[in-house]
């Protein structure tokens, strides 16, 4: 599967998880029934808040939006791991393995933006209840998805088009499920440290800026809420922060493992167990955690269970 040394390619050979044609088949079993419940949970979410007019509040239609963003960031690498599973070859063109990493990186830069300013929701609604109405306008929470959306779309855009013009030499072999600029850049004719650096330095922007910021807001809403004189008020705003917090650990935890610390150090096992976890675990368990703890969620979907 080797190319000769000095020679363009034209295409890449995506590893995967290598193992026997049986191991394949179980494989593409396993994960075509965690994507049919991914789109079934978030679909569910979507159709809960788009019927249930008690659920037409911006936290829900953030909620609602998000949702709608997870179904589109597991269908960017899915869909091509389910069949890489049945193909002998393996090969993903050159056009589309830059596709699958501009729309992967897209949207996942679109979801670090998204819980930011869900956390900010949050913090409107529990520190300045009195003019949460007024601030938090229908405008305002349209205004903030398209930002989301455009910022997303535009974070990673000039050092893709910038590694996509470059040559790639000898070895077409991506020891990985998907895309990834750490195995693309080390199939390059010469190395590019300048571009390494835009990248990683884009990457860590990215995570720090959000997440800083729904830290900060989450500090201000605990010390909100450590003032709430009744024990049931402290347990219902806990329990609308809570499922937040838990979907903004599980994202962030796994990617600060992979681009935080230096990737060129990870052992591609590892790479590719994190990056599963990130953009396929956690789209699948985050309606659960949304739904588990809210209990109009829970009514809205008893609801559409019976329609």
């Amino acid at each position: 599967m080797d190319v000769k040394e000095g020679t363009t390619i034209s295409g890449f050979i995506l590893l995967g998880f290598p193992c026997s044609r049986e191991g394949q088949l179980l494989l593409f079993g396993l994960f075509s029934v965690l994507y049919l419940l991914t789109l079934m949970g978030n679909g569910s979410i979507i159709c809960a808040v788009r019927w249930d007019q008690r659920l037409h509040t911006p936290m829900y239609i953030l909620l609602a939006n998000f949702s709608f963003l997870e179904i589109w960031y597991v269908t960017s690498t899915v869909p091509n791991m389910l069949a890489n599973f049945l193909s002998d070859t393996k090969v993903i063109s050159f056009s589309g393995c830059f596709l699958q990493f501009y729309f992967f990186f897209s949207l996942g830069s679109t979801e670090c933006f998204f819980l930011a300013i869900m956390a900010f929701d949050r913090y409107l609604a529990i520190c300045r209840p009195l003019h949460y109405p007024t601030i938090m306008t229908g405008r305002l929470c349209a205004r903030l998805v398209v930002s989301c959306w455009v910022l997303g779309f535009f974070w990673f855009l000039i050092p893709i088009i910038i590694i996509s013009q470059m040559s790639f030499c000898g070895s077409r072999i991506i020891d990985h499920f998907l895309c990834d600029p750490g195995p693309l850049l080390a199939l390059t004719c010469t190395r590019a440290p300048v571009i390494e650096l835009t990248s990683s330095t884009l990457s860590s922007l990215l995570l720090f800026i959000p997440f800083l910021f729904i830290m900060v807001s989450y500090t201000l809403v605990l010390k909100a809420v450590l003032k709430v004189p009744s024990a049931a008020g402290r347990r219902k705003a806990f329990s609308t922060c809570g499922s937040h917090l838990a979907v903004v650990s599980l994202f962030y935890g796994s990617v600060m493992v992979m681009y935080v610390s230096p990737t060129s150090e990870h052992e591609a096992g590892m790479q590719k167990m994190v990056t599963l976890f990130y953009s396929i675990v956690t789209p699948l368990i985050n309606p659960v955690i949304y739904s588990l703890r809210n209990k109009d969620m829970k009514h809205a979907m008893k609801k559409l269970l019976r329609t």
